[in-house]
């Protein structure tokens, strides 16, 4: 259970789209499992929690996708 950030704080950065918060969350977990460097100052043993709170600190943001033409 991620209890620090709190669910609501990290809303607020993907705008209030629980859907977008997960996949952005569980992608830079990924991300730092792999041997991403982190983004925060943040000591934690948890890449889930550490990719939290990149995304509370903004240093991780959400990339719009755009639908192409065909």
């Amino acid at each position: 259970m991620l209890v620090k950030p709190t669910v609501s704080d990290l809303l607020g950065k993907v705008g209030d789209n629980r859907y977008a918060l997960v996949i952005m969350t569980s992608k830079r977990a990924r991300q730092i499992a792999s041997g991403s460097p982190v983004r925060t100052t943040e000591k934690d043993r948890s890449v889930v929690t550490l990719a939290a709170d990149e995304i509370l600190e903004g240093q991780v943001t959400k990339i719009e996708e755009t639908e192409s033409e065909e």
